[in-house]
């Protein structure tokens, strides 16, 4: 299965929202706006570039080579509020989450969602 870079991380976008989401709504049901709050927070091409560094460490061959190939796919216009490494790194992640979905890799999203969520919610 070869799709390109760009495709993986259309795929994956939505993907990372859905743990996202998941995750806030399993912590706390309350208003959607607040909901929406935090899912913002953690879907922002800052806070996934941050994830990047999290996850690197731990990627297999395959996960790196699809993590670097996101990371380089992306053109050269980011939007205002992330700058273009952020922004790369961020579709980096998004690329590894497509990718990991679409081989049907449910347990390692899991995997990587936690230690994402785990890591970033300590450094607060």
């Amino acid at each position: 299965m070869q799709y390109s870079p760009l495709a993986l991380a259309f795929m994956g976008d939505c993907v990372y929202e859905q743990f996202v989401r998941e995750h806030i709504v399993l912590q706390a049901n309350t208003a959607v706006s607040k909901l929406h709050a935090a899912a913002t927070k953690k879907v922002c091409a800052v806070f996934q570039s941050a994830a990047y560094d999290v996850i690197l460490p731990v990627l297999d061959e395959t996960e790196t080579a699809v993590l670097k190939r996101g990371r380089n796919a992306t053109g050269c216009s980011a939007p205002k509020s992330a700058n273009i490494i952020d922004y790369r790194r961020a579709t980096a992640v998004e690329c590894l989450f497509g990718f990991l979905h679409l081989t049907g890799r449910r347990e390692r999203l899991e995997e990587l969602m936690k230690l994402i969520l785990s890591e970033t919610e300590e450094e607060k």
